[in-house]
Formats: structure tokens, C-alpha cells, sequence
């Protein structure tokens, strides 16, 4: 009988952090030093519960000596995984992206003599990707014949499933200006519910699918124009950083914009970019 979680909370011993850890950066590359002990025990404790184990022994037993790790690995990383994101975050990247980089591919054909491929990389629960979205569709507006198409990719499959169906908190809309809420927002019928959603006409220029920056390469649709890759390499050391830039670099035409997230850089890395603003680089020949 599995040990109640009334009479005290699971905790982790040495030896089952050190079996967790190690799983976790293998196969999503997010570190898990010591400092983060407290944070890895909280987040797996629903999965305990959830499972119906009474500790953490148990579970680790499972994983590691049941062969339980293909059927938990999912929920694993779903648990762990940091999913911070909001509309139109880091603003100014969106301001770049339209009056500096989408005038500079569409005069090489990007966007006209095809559609634009853009990859929101890391996208979560699909803030990122719909803001993309809303941010293309205004130019569209104003660029006749300039066409798009996004994608959304992200390791936690409860967030994607959020992103595909576009339903968000009410509060959530506050960074999006009134203008763009009143095209591209519905509000629930139930006021109480306070929600929003994504218009279908935006949501079907946009699909999300999983993929894990740990993959030896990234099976894309296409090679992409554009990508946003913020915030998601401050999480691996600097060796897996570099695979997982590489393996972007390889996904990105050249001419190309990657844009990275305000707290990270490209300092010291041999990479075929270079600097065009803060955190926005430019594809170059390798």
C-alpha cells in the first residue's frame, strides 16, 4: 500500500535526485543542479500522486528498474518544464520584425514568391506563435500577395494541446493593443468563464507540433525564414547550447533572421550568424 501523502510529503534522497536529474538534461537538456532539488521534488510530486505511488522510491523503481520510462517520459518533462510566456512579450522584437526584417526578405522573395516560414521554437502554450500570427496577418493587410505560414514546436505536450486550442485567461489579452483584440479575439459567451480565443482565421495559419531540441536534427516541413527561438537555451549548459544552435542554424535559410531572447547570447559560439540588432541574427553563409 502506497505511504500517505497526509502524514508527511514525499521527499527526494540523494541517490533518486541524482537518478531524476540525470534523466531530465539527457533527454530535454534542461540542468537539474543541486539548487533546484526543492523545485524537481515539488513539480513530481502530482506525478506520484497521479500514478498512485506513496514515494519517490517507488516511482524511481518504476522508471528505472520497471522499464516505466517510455510511458512516463512525456508527463516527466511536461512536469519539469518552465513554460513562461505571454502575448507580445519582449516587444521590440516584434517592432524589429516589421519594419526592419520582413521589408529585407520580401525583396529577395520570402513572402511573395512563396509563403514565409516562420518557426516559433520553444512556442508553449502558443502565446508566441499567435502573436507571430497577428503581427503577419496586419501586414498582410497593407502587402498584397505576401503570404505566411507558422509553426509552433515545444518538448511539453500539455502545452501544445493548449496551443491548438487557442483558449486563453481573459487577463492574458492585456498586452495585445485594442485594435488587434477586436480582430483577432473572440470572448467567451459566458462572461463568467472570462476567456478569450484565437479567430479560426488565424488559428488555421498556425500549427504546433512536439519537438525535442535533444533530437540529433529537426524534421521540419520546411526550411524556415524566420525563427524565434527566445528564452530556451539559458536553460542547457553551454555544450548543449551550442548542438542545439547548430541544429537552428541548419533549419534557417540563409538571409534568414533568428531572433533569441533578451538574457541570452551568442558570445563565444562559432555559429553562420551575424549580429543585425540586439538578440536578432542573420543567417550568412557557413
Amino acid at each position: 500500500m502506497p505511504d500517505s501523502f497526509q502524514d508527511s510529503p514525499p521527499r527526494l534522497s540523494d541517490r533518486e535526485f541524482d537518478h531524476l536529474s540525470r534523466l531530465v538534461e539527457a533527454q530535454a537538456g534542461i540542468r537539474m543542479p543541486a539548487g533546484k532539488r526543492t523545485m524537481l521534488e515539488g513539480r513530481l510530486r502530482r506525478r506520484l500522486r497521479e500514478r498512485g505511488f506513496g514515494n519517490f522510491r517507488e516511482y524511481c523503481h518504476f522508471l528505472f528498474e520497471e522499464g516505466g520510462i517510455d510511458e512516463e517520459l512525456g508527463d516527466l518533462i511536461d512536469a519539469v518544464t518552465t513554460n513562461k510566456t505571454d502575448f507580445f512579450r519582449e516587444p521590440k522584437h516584434f517592432e524589429i520584425l516589421k519594419t526592419t526584417v520582413l521589408p529585407a526578405l520580401i525583396r529577395r522573395g520570402p513572402g511573395i514568391a512563396r509563403p514565409l516560414e516562420v518557426w516559433s521554437a520553444g512556442s508553449s502554450i502558443g502565446a508566441e506563435a499567435y502573436t507571430l500570427a497577428m503581427v503577419l496577418a496586419e501586414y498582410q493587410a497593407v502587402c498584397p500577395g505576401f503570404s505566411f505560414r507558422i509553426l509552433g514546436t515545444d518538448i511539453c505536450t500539455t502545452v501544445l494541446r493548449t496551443a491548438s486550442r487557442a483558449i486563453y485567461p481573459e487577463d492574458m489579452a492585456g498586452p495585445i493593443a485594442p485594435d488587434l483584440r477586436h480582430r483577432y479575439l473572440l470572448r467567451s459567451l459566458d462572461r463568467r468563464a472570462r476567456q478569450i480565443r484565437i479567430v479560426p482565421e488565424l488559428r488555421a495559419l498556425v500549427e504546433f507540433r512536439h519537438l525535442n531540441f535533444m533530437a540529433n536534427e529537426y524534421r521540419l516541413p520546411a526550411m524556415q525564414d524566420i525563427v524565434f527561438c527566445r528564452n530556451v537555451i539559458i536553460y542547457f549548459d553551454n555544450f548543449v547550447r551550442l548542438a542545439v544552435l547548430r541544429r537552428l542554424c541548419a533549419c534557417l535559410v540563409t538571409g534568414g533572421y533568428l531572433f533569441m531572447g533578451h538574457s541570452e547570447t551568442l558570445a563565444g559560439f562559432d555559429l553562420p550568424l551575424r549580429a543585425v540588432a540586439p538578440t536578432v541574427y542573420l543567417r550568412i553563409p557557413s
